[in-house]
């Protein structure tokens, strides 16, 4: 069975980069630990992460606000809190500083594109913490919720398949002649509905990375993406580019960038295990969970590791 990680792994002795990882290939299923990531990649592949830094989106005041993405024009998506709290168009509701107004449904039933009076880094710097759902327990401290790449705050949720690094696997993985390169993503809050498709999400791929993408894949290197937001970003814009994605990827739109992908353990309806499917194909993904369900592989942000190698 597959358990939820209710902690940091550093809470009970387990260093970022000492979680379980499962990696699948064609091969079979073998089981090892995330420092264990050199041992697996080849010299010339390439390992892209995301650099966005999680933000303190949760704020409690009258009622629990989720900050999850800003638009262009300013406004804020947001999600009231707790779950199934029913909002209506005008309606303002009190900051700790400030208020927000609701302005229209964004996903009717649950998220809102909200105005808000005040300036909301500033609201969250100083009030905000890190977005928890139930199966966390307790409140743990922003940089538990931050990876080693991030340079840029602006997801509302973790990029929690890169957290298992380090600072020493990437100097492993860089002395095995891994190349790594950055793209940013920004992520939203998540879907709590099964089956939902992903939300638009703001993204930037910098012009050498798509150059460093199309060079491997050239030599006849892996480019393995650190997480579904980094596949999203590649397949969304292979030669580079900023904006917003609406891609879906799934059985009809496979990966085309991406030949490798690691991974955190998802619900299996979500969709992103769609996205999974996109790159390693139903059959491998499907074995890799297998094979996590009875080894007891721990789920979610804090959880374990899947290392997917479909080629």
């Amino acid at each position: 069975m597959m358990i939820s990680a209710v902690e940091p792994p550093e809470a009970h002795g387990v260093p970022r980069d000492g979680v379980r990882m499962l990696v699948a290939s064609p091969s079979g299923v073998k089981h090892a630990h995330f420092n264990d990531l050199a041992q697996f990649l080849r010299p010339g592949d390439l390992v892209v992460v995301n650099t966005s830094g999680t933000m303190p989106a949760a704020v409690d005041g009258e009622l629990t606000v989720h900050f999850s993405t800003w638009l262009d024009d300013g406004s804020w998506v947001v999600e009231l809190r707790p779950e199934g709290t029913e909002g209506h168009v005008g309606q303002r509701v009190s900051l700790p500083e400030g208020y927000l107004e609701l302005v229209e449904p964004y996903v009717p039933g649950r998220l809102w594109r909200a105005r808000v009076s005040v300036d909301v880094p500033s609201l969250l710097a100083r009030f905000g913490r890190p977005i928890k759902y139930s199966y966390v327990p307790q409140q743990w401290p922003l940089a538990d919720y931050q990876t080693v790449f991030a340079r840029e705050s602006g997801s509302a949720e973790m990029p929690s398949a890169g957290r298992p690094f380090s600072p020493e696997l990437v100097t492993s993985l860089v002395s095995a002649g891994v190349l790594i390169a950055p793209i940013t993503l920004h992520t939203g809050v998540s879907s709590i509905e099964e089956g939902k498709p992903p939300l638009p999400e703001r993204f930037h791929v910098p012009a050498l990375t798509a150059r460093l993408v199309s060079m491997t894949r050239a030599a006849g290197g892996r480019v393995i993406a650190v997480g579904t937001t980094v596949t999203r970003a590649l397949e969304s814009a292979p030669h580079g580019g900023q904006g917003w994605t609406d891609l879906v990827l799934g059985p009809s739109r496979p990966a085309t960038v991406v030949n490798g992908l690691i991974t955190g353990w998802h619900a299996p309806g979500a969709s992103h295990l769609q996205l999974l499917q996109a790159v390693a194909g139903r059959e491998l993904v499907d074995a890799a969970y297998e094979a996590a369900a009875r080894e007891g592989y721990l789920w979610h942000e804090f959880g374990d590791s899947c290392l997917l190698l479909p080629a």
